[in-house]
């Protein structure tokens, strides 16, 4: 599958452009999203580190007309059959991916168009592989096949789609598509996580005895596989913590990161957990909790030698996970 050239610039008004299946009307980013599927609060979507939105923006700022032109179709046909904007998202990294959202009459073998679909795979005629409506509905059809595709990531949505022999390049484009899902498509939310977190995620009200536990262990040594009460490994600490405020939370910190509402790891609040993992975007590869506790500080039994403790914590430090998790909500 090979992808075309990204050129031009982006710009947020009403264009018509004529594409090969003919005259497509581009959305005003203006105009309200009404009757739009409601997503349901997922933080692992979309750009949450200091930074991806600016990447997004800016690369989307160098789409060109045609490029403009098939994100509004994919956005405008995902709105008609009441699709959640997250099936766009899912859509427009699968094209930017493909064929960097062009209607291309080549491609690897016999791969077409927009999502670089084969007539010798069951996707369609050549005409309909190389008509753009056709391609959306298509690729839309495929994805409602795909079992628990809201609940992915939408690259590996993506992924489950194509069957691509790179899996992970779909991934590249989460920034990009959220601008335009929330700029194009007027979606002020794309993780559907709301602001601040407030509807979706209530302040947990025993945080705070979680919070006073932990900050009572500082200056306990760290055991590895310690849960207290003279010495702590990480999650032996969490453990306990929660455990004081009422709350039973798993024993380790990999399954800790699945036992409770997640939320932008930027929305934090204090009780809340963060995560590190030897790679960031497989939670499989965690390897470290600590609480947050407010103005940039955690609570940590960090690693052999070093007493619990608390530390200042920025939010593009090295191995941080995206993803904060509330406990107990």
């Amino acid at each position: 599958m090979r992808a075309g050239v990204l050129v031009g610039c982006f710009t947020a008004a009403v264009i018509t452009v004529l594409l090969a299946a003919g005259m497509v009307t581009i959305l005003d980013s203006r105009q309200q999203a009404a009757g739009v599927t409601p997503l349901s609060c997922d933080a692992a979507l979309g750009p949450t580190q200091p930074g991806q939105r600016d990447r997004g923006a800016g690369e989307a700022a160098e789409l060109d007309a045609e490029q403009r032109a098939i994100v509004a179709l994919i956005i405008s046909i995902g709105k008609e059959r009441d699709l959640s904007p997250r099936a766009w998202q899912i859509a427009i990294q699968a094209g930017m991916t493909e064929s960097r959202l062009r209607n291309l009459n080549y491609g690897d073998r016999d791969s077409l168009g927009i999502f670089q679909m084969r007539p010798s795979m069951g996707w369609g005629t050549v005409a309909q592989v190389t008509n753009p409506p056709y391609q959306v509905n298509k690729f839309y059809d495929v994805l409602e096949s795909v079992p628990g595709w809201e609940q992915m990531r939408p690259g590996e949505a993506a992924q489950a789609v194509e069957r691509s022999a790179f899996p992970d390049r779909y991934h590249d484009w989460e920034p990009m598509a959220v601008h335009l899902v929330e700029n194009v498509g007027n979606i002020q939310d794309a993780t559907g996580c709301g602001q601040g977190m407030g509807p979706v995620l209530p302040p947990n009200e025993v945080a705070g005895k979680a919070i006073q536990f932990a900050l009572g262990e500082r200056g306990k040594p760290y055991v590895w596989g310690a849960t207290g009460p003279d010495s702590y490994d990480c999650s032996g600490l969490m453990l306990r913590a929660y455990e004081a405020a009422g709350i039973t939370l798993p024993r380790v910190s990999r399954d800790q990161y699945k036992a409770g509402a997640m939320l932008p790891v930027e929305q934090a609040q204090p009780g809340d957990l963060l995560f590190w993992a030897y790679d960031p975007s497989n939670p499989a590869t965690i390897h470290h909790v600590a609480m947050y506790l407010g103005d940039g500080k955690i609570v940590e039994a960090q690693q052999s030698g070093v007493p619990v403790h608390t530390r200042p914590v920025a939010w593009d430090e090295a191995e941080l996970l995206p993803q904060a998790v509330r406990p107990g909500v």
